[in-house]
């Protein structure tokens, strides 16, 4: 039997931090992707006319954040087998809608990390996660939170 992974950030400690900006041909395929119909997220006069300052972003958009993060090392500095891990859960707390031209940056930390048992036996390993992505000006516009779950946790 071999030990449990090594857990190297610590609860309340930073896992990672991103950043990149949110660009209109990246909004294009979420839209697509989602099959998103309102044109803030497609038309620039529209989304003006809504009162917005550019293209809207889709409400998920900060997944993008994966296309910057090593995801190898994050799952390694969890202690957790990439194998065994399915996603329980993500939500987005916004402040603001995302527009065209922002530049985020997030912090990502690690909320809570608790092992139970499995409705159907075994034991599972939740691993909660927030981000708090901010803009040019430092003001917190979305808190990202995912749970991670790892089956067969020891």
């Amino acid at each position: 039997m071999t030990a449990p992974p090594t857990r190297h950030v610590p609860i309340g400690g930073v896992l990672d931090e991103v950043a990149f900006t949110v660009e209109e041909g990246k909004i294009g395929e979420f839209a697509r992707a989602t099959r998103a119909t309102d044109a803030v997220h497609t038309c620039r006069r529209t989304a003006l006319d809504a009162g917005l300052t550019g293209i809207a972003a889709t409400p998920t958009h900060v997944v993008v954040a994966g296309h910057h993060r090593n995801q190898a090392e994050f799952v390694a500095a969890l202690g957790l087998a990439i194998e065994r891990i399915v996603v329980g859960s993500v939500d987005w707390e916004y402040s603001r809608p995302l527009v065209v031209g922002d530049r985020l940056t997030g912090t990502r930390r690690v909320v809570d990390d608790t092992v139970r048992d499995g409705h159907r036996g075994g034991r599972m390993r939740l691993v909660t996660l927030e981000t708090r992505w901010v803009d040019a000006d430092g003001d917190v516009v979305v808190t990202q939170r995912e749970v991670l779950i790892e089956r067969g946790a020891k």
